[in-house]
């Protein structure tokens, strides 16, 4: 890293040749953007300066280009990432306080270094500001939150009969994609009725080839039975190319087309043939009377609207694809309290579409600042010319007004869920008697049939319910465990958690709980406040012994949940540090939370520990031969039928398949027989 003294004893850095990972977003849809830059350096902060003294001797060395910009605290988190046509003129105003809340104040006061980078043009900084918020979630910038990719329907496209599955990731397969669809339920749903009105197979290619009569769905009338030839290749052909018509756009076309052929049908007498007909008929208005409002003037849109009250802002977004609604998500991003609409609108919308595909059209529900700016960028992202419009009157304002409706109650429902479980919170710490309202529940419970596949789950409840990402399985793993031995695999399970927690943490500060507004800075916390667990005093017992050789036996409270007499749910006993186990009134709201914590730990070790059951009753003897990848085994696997045949099987037959060789074969030959081979 070569370097430039500076007047001050500080020193330019240039970084453009830098392999820091982080320094840079990775190859992508923001490939363009990366590809302008042409310095990235920061400011070696040997003066001792911080805040906007700091910000003030970087505005000196700051050229008039476009670029982003990258603001650090004393422990090296990323604060907030922007973006700016000129980077001097920007930062100038941080450096001379320009700034329009207290919490902006307040990081430029926490400010202790920065980066930049410049790019060609501003649309490249705005595509590289979105790509770097979304992989660096700084604290001070409008996060999107819960963004997961969304599913889509994927024809595919090498193969003799083309299948129809629900797709998410990235496009590696041949073939046409339809999408995003809102849900994965709504897939699911369009997928059961387009076999019904098309017929087409859903089977994986390996089931395909290996069979030698139909399956069930071609006997149910759901799948017109390609894979036995039961109809010929052209016209499964044509079968997929309606299914393709349907999804592009042209239904109308398509209903038309089966229309006549069931009124041919008819004419012809044959009126089984005609049913067929009626009865794909009716699965395409299925699809269409599920999907709600089909606006004529919108073939390809996706419409935002935003309701922004209470310090809580909704933003609703609705699909349409190929003049079809395809679903409706509710978003809540992440933003500060003082930030208008407009502005949150604004900084959601370019992390939206950082890697999804961009519609020609976005309707929006107000005027953003940087419109003409985004849709440039977005333009150049997508390839082809991307409107964003506000529309102010007919079918395009209605259904903006349509779907602003739908951000009010999506709105009121989670200001309402979010203040009764902070209700709940609150009660919980006073029935406790907690010295602060927790922000981190962990709730813990085992799984296993006679000690066998055996797993604790851990699963996370916060201000704003259960918070499924920071679920947790394990996996028990000590062979010194006792089969059937909870207190045993609770002690393993407290252990693993806990001195992971200390080596990638370290300890909490509990001396002050963060006001209101730093517990929405600070994020959602990676410590407990309280652990609960299901089980008695026994359990208790275990757990305290493994807090108290961690030594955090004072910074995390441990409960204990019991059942009650004859496991009856309302008699739970509850067990704490400092008081008598003791149970709560059969109505109490905090006695359903809790059960209610209980019953989602249960679910969730229950699931993990048959996924794990299932997986190793499906193992196959072949996996636990040294050597036997997936390609050989799948090859012994065809040319054998079974694993029971090829533990059977010589030497020389071993060597007839493909891929094994002479001394591969004894291998597998001396792991079946105790004696070796010959």
């Amino acid at each position: 890293m070569n370097g430039t003294k500076l007047p001050d004893g500080g020193v330019l850095y240039d970084e453009s040749d830098d392999d820091d990972d982080d320094m840079l977003p990775p190859e992508g849809d923001v490939a363009r953007a990366v590809a302008g830059i042409e310095w990235n350096h920061g400011l070696a902060n040997e003066s001792g300066l911080t805040g906007a003294e700091l910000i003030a001797e970087f505005v000196k060395h700051l050229p008039n280009a476009p670029g982003v910009y990258r603001m650090f605290n004393a422990a090296g988190d990323v604060l907030y990432v922007g973006k700016a046509r000129s980077l001097k003129k920007r930062v100038t105003n941080y450096a001379q306080g320009r700034v329009h809340s207290n919490r902006l104040s307040k990081m430029v006061r926490e400010t202790v270094q920065m980066e930049f980078v410049t790019t060609r043009t501003e649309t490249e900084a705005l595509l590289l500001e979105a790509n770097l918020i979304k992989r660096l979630r700084p604290r001070y910038n409008v996060l999107l939150r819960d963004d997961k990719s969304f599913p889509y329907i994927m024809i595919t496209g090498d193969h003799r009969a083309p299948a129809i599955y629900k797709h998410r990731g990235a496009r590696a397969r041949k073939g046409d994609y339809f999408g995003p669809f809102a849900s994965a339920s709504a897939v699911g749903r369009t997928i059961n009725s387009l076999q019904r009105a098309f017929l087409l197979r859903t089977c994986t290619d390996s089931v395909f080839e290996a069979r030698t009569r139909p399956c069930l769905l071609y006997q149910i009338k759901r799948c017109s039975g390609p894979c036995t030839h039961e109809v010929s290749d052209a016209d499964y052909a044509g079968l997929v190319d309606e299914a393709k018509d349907f999804l592009s756009g042209r239904s109308q076309n398509v209903k038309e087309a089966i229309a006549r052929q069931m009124a041919e049908a008819s004419e012809d007498l044959d009126f089984e043939r005609a049913a067929v007909y009626r009865d794909r008929l009716a699965a395409l208005s299925h699809v269409q009377s599920h999907q709600g409002i089909n606006p004529a003037g919108v073939e390809e849109a996706d419409v935002f609207a935003i309701h922004h009250e209470g310090g809580l802002t909704c933003i609703q977004v609705f699909f349409f694809r190929a003049g079809q609604n395809w679903g409706n998500q509710a978003y809540f991003p992440k933003a500060d309290p003082q930030l208008s609409g407009a502005e949150v609108l604004n900084a959601f919308l370019a992390q939206f579409y950082d890697d999804k595909p961009v519609p020609r059209q976005i309707l929006l529900s107000e005027t953003v600042e940087e419109q003409d700016l985004l849709s440039q960028a977005l333009t150049e992202k997508a390839a082809h010319k991307v409107a964003i419009l506000v529309p102010q009157r007919g079918e395009k304002r209605d259904l903006v007004d349509h779907v602003l409706a739908n951000a009010r109650e999506a709105h009121g429902r989670k200001l309402a869920e979010t203040a009764s479980q902070e209700r709940l919170l609150k009660g919980f710490a006073e029935t406790f008697g907690l010295a602060y309202v927790p922000r981190r529940i962990e709730i813990y419970d085992n799984s296993h049939i006679m000690g066998t596949n055996a797993v604790g789950g851990m699963v996370v409840a916060g201000p704003e319910g259960f918070v499924k990402g920071q679920y947790r399985k394990f996996n028990i793993k000590s062979t010194d465990i006792t089969p059937g031995d909870d207190f045993g695999m609770m002690r393993e399970v407290m252990t693993r958690r806990f001195t992971r927690l200390l080596k990638e943490e370290g300890l909490p500060d509990r001396t002050a709980q963060p006001a209101a507004e730093e517990a929405v800075d600070a994020g959602f916390p990676a410590w407990p406040d309280v652990i609960l667990i299901d089980g008695g005093q026994g359990q208790m017992t275990a757990v305290r012994a493994i807090l108290d050789e961690l030594g955090i036996r004072e910074v995390v409270t441990a409960i204990g949940v019991a059942k009650g007499v004859d496991r009856d749910a309302g008699r739970e006993r509850f067990f704490a540090d400092g008081r008598s186990d003791f149970s709560l009134p059969p109505r109490d709201p905090v006695l359903y939370f809790i059960q209610r914590l209980r019953d989602e730990a249960h679910r969730f070790a229950i699931g993990s520990h048959r996924a794990r059951r299932k997986k190793e009753m499906v193992k196959n003897p072949l996996d636990e031969i040294s050597g036997i990848g997936p390609s050989r085994k799948r090859a012994l696997l065809q040319h054998f039928g079974t694993a029971k045949a090829v533990s059977r099987a010589g030497i020389n037959d071993l060597m007839a398949v493909e891929g094994i060789s002479e001394a591969v074969a004894k291998q597998i030959y001396n792991h079946f027989h105790e004696s070796r081979a010959p």
